[in-house]
């Protein structure tokens, strides 16, 4: 059995170190022969309902920006529809099958293997790795630690206000408050006058602003909750797609003859004061159209709100000069049905589940580096009418999966790839089951050119890696970094 975290609770008693060390600078950024950095953005229950995939109805334009300065897969899927398996996968890079996990109930480290994480291995190799929002699952999949410490330099951080996204704070049409499936607010009157993904936003924007001078480079991972249940986002976002032009799904009968097996009630969408008024029956439904067209409108809504939200993000990573030394990459853990074969959930494996969004943006590669006083990411407002939809950078039509993650963002920032795993891997600490996608970047893999194992850092985007350049030392573990002071820094 591996060993015990030892921290979880605890861990905000123990002083291992001041902080300053991680976040103390020795130069004003990383220079161009510097480390990569990473910004790894991880979006929940978001199928490739977005303009870059050729959605003609959905607006988001900033992350349209991100695909036309990116590498864009067209044919990715993740490994398994369920938040915690999907996320628990292509974050140690092993398949469900090897993590064990297929539901949300328990501890990889524990009951599988001590396998390796990606924030894990950059953390070994001199990264201030950090974590906003939901990246790993909460709860027992990720020992109710978001894994640290093994993964993470300081303590993630989940908003305060993401307590109330399943509670009764839903204006209904009697004026009173609800839990619904369906759930357009006014922020300022909800409870703390704000959403778990703006807080997010404006807690990654800070750590940006702390990593700008620090001597080591950073992994960060970003995690937005919309448009996961319930739609709760604000309510302006519905004026982008009045009711009238909402469309229901192409194919919205069950299939004749579909196994039981292959189909998912729902049920959680079942849950839902506004979906329980319906009387839908268990458990084929139908549920009523005009009701369809209400939650597709309200996805579409969810999406272009988060696309706000990673605007904004990628906004401050050009305003404070760390868009050319920064990879960015950008996916969602599964998709979710609107209707398609009778289905409005996740949990199946229709294509509408299992596949996602998947881009990278690598600078100097998938785009030039910006010259000075050029922006690569401005804010693009969705309400503006004249924003014109952008082309991907570069498409790649083949089949890929969530679990090459771990190799091509270990690949692109300069560090050895890890191996693959043997069959069984249930012993190994290090290593991967998804394929190197760096040849897609122009880069030589390792798989492919067996003259380049030697040293196979050499030719790859980013610079030869030495980790003993940056500095180990460790960090405290604080509630929320982004309250120290600039006295403390």
């Amino acid at each position: 059995m591996p060993p015990s975290p030892g921290w979880g609770l605890l861990g905000l008693s123990l002083v291992l170190a001041s902080v300053c060390a991680a976040f103390k600078s020795a130069a004003q950024g990383n220079s161009a022969t510097d480390a990569l950095n990473v910004l790894l953005i991880v979006v929940d229950d978001l199928r490739p309902t977005l303009g870059c995939y050729e959605d003609k109805l959905v607006r988001s334009p900033n992350i349209d920006q991100l695909a036309s300065r990116s590498i864009l897969f067209q044919n990715a899927f993740a490994q398994q529809a369920v938040c915690a398996p999907s996320r628990v996968s292509f974050l140690t890079g092993r398949r469900p099958d090897t993590t064990r996990l297929y539901d949300f109930n328990s501890y990889w480290r524990v009951h599988a293997g001590n396998f390796s994480t990606i924030p894990q291995y950059f953390k070994e190799n001199g990264y201030v790795t950090m974590s906003v929002g939901k990246v790993f699952h909460p709860g027992i999949s990720s020992n109710h630690s978001d894994d640290s410490p093994y993964s993470w330099s300081i303590p993630p951080y989940h908003p305060s206000s993401e307590k109330y996204e399943n509670t009764k704070t839903c204006r209904g049409q009697d004026g009173e408050l609800h839990a619904n499936l369906v759930c357009p607010v006014d922020v300022a009157d909800v409870p703390e006058g704000t959403l778990p993904d703006k807080q997010s936003t404006e807690q990654a924007i800070c750590l940006l602003e702390k990593m700008k001078t620090s001597a080591r480079p950073f992994f960060l991972a970003v995690g937005y909750h919309k448009p996961h249940i319930p739609f709760r986002y604000p309510k302006e976002f519905q004026k982008l797609y009045p009711l009238e032009n909402i469309t229901l799904a192409p194919d919205p009968q069950v299939p004749a003859g579909l196994p039981p097996v292959a189909y998912n009630p729902w049920m959680d969408v079942r849950q839902r004061e506004d979906v329980q008024a319906l009387n839908v029956s268990v458990p084929y439904g139908p549920i009523p159209a005009d009701f369809q067209r209400k939650i597709r409108q309200s996805y579409f809504a969810s999406v272009s709100y988060l696309d706000t939200q990673v605007g904004h993000l990628l906004s401050a990573l050009d305003d404070l000069h760390l868009a050319s030394s920064t990879i960015v990459a950008f996916t969602s853990d599964h998709g979710w049905s609107l209707g398609e074969h009778g289905e409005w959930a996740k949990y199946s494996n229709f294509d509408v589940t299992t596949r996602v969004p998947l881009m990278f943006y690598v600078p100097g590669r998938t785009a030039l580096l910006p010259e000075a006083g050029e922006k690569l990411f401005p804010y693009i407002d969705p309400f503006d009418s004249i924003s014109e939809l952008m082309e991907p950078g570069r498409r790649a039509k083949e089949v890929v999966e969530l679990v090459s993650l771990f190799p091509t963002l270990a690949g692109l920032a300069g560090l050895q790839v890890p191996p693959r795993c043997p069959v069984p891997s249930f012993h190994v600490e290090l290593c991967r089951e998804g394929q190197n996608l760096l040849k897609h970047f122009q880069l030589p893999d390792l798989e492919e050119d067996s003259d380049l194992r030697g040293n196979p850092r050499g030719t790859f985007l980013a610079p030869q890696r030495n980790r003993e350049k940056y500095s180990q030392s460790p960090v405290r573990f604080e509630e929320n970094i982004c309250k120290i002071g600039s006295a403390d820094m």
